[in-house]
């Protein structure tokens, strides 16, 4: 790490080789974690916890993300300093059990999902409009099916009218989502740059 370090590197992660001590079930969901996260355009170095070595301006920098749902693992890859990675191998624990349950693990999920992005809300949005295309098929579909007299009286309307509904309010949904992404994005009110050094 050290050696990193005196190389230029402001940030050096600690990062697991392996997780063979992990059961199956803590590795899977680990690698959809970082998965989800990385197609909502998160960035995250996989497989690294919290043991990391930082210079003092990326410490400064960090100080300056005054939020108080601060997401570290999320938020440090965002500063935007030169970074390296150290492997280590994580022995079994000789005792005890973690103190990480699986309700833990899906609250720190959560809490990186809404600290960072705002891509769930714009899924809704995203499935809002599919919802209303998809109704409109259905009613070309509905009145294909009329004019060959071969729908039940009744249903189409009904089927139409439910998913041009839903989809309307998936839309309304997801805009209003915007409006708060947009808000919680001004209340934070994290630093649009990095000044890495000063030239005198």
């Amino acid at each position: 790490m050290m050696d990193l370090y005196f190389n230029g590197c402001d940030i050096v992660y600690g990062v697991r080789n392996n997780r063979d001590s992990d059961s199956w079930f803590k590795r899977t969901t680990a690698q959809l974690y970082y998965r989800i996260l990385q197609s909502m355009g998160v960035e995250l170095v996989p497989n690294h916890a919290d043991f990391r070595l930082m210079s003092k301006r990326a410490v400064n920098t960090l100080l300056e993300y005054s939020e108080r749902n601060l997401f570290i693992r999320g938020i440090i890859p965002k500063l935007g300093f030169e970074y390296g990675e150290v492997d280590y191998k994580r022995t079994p624990r000789l005792m005890g059990k973690s103190k990480y349950p699986l309700k833990k693990m899906l609250a720190l999920a959560w809490d990186g999902i809404t600290s960072l992005t705002v891509a769930p809300v714009r899924l809704i949005l995203i499935l809002g409009t599919l919802a209303c295309i998809f109704s409109v098929g259905m009613l070309s579909y509905a009145t294909i099916l009329s004019l060959l007299g071969l729908t039940i009286h009744g249903w189409s309307s009904l089927m139409v009218s439910m998913w041009f509904i839903g989809g309307v309010q998936m839309i309304s949904l997801g805009v209003i989502g915007e409006y708060v992404g947009k808000i919680m994005t001004e209340v934070k009110d994290r630093p649009r740059y990095t000044i890495k050094s000063i030239l005198e």
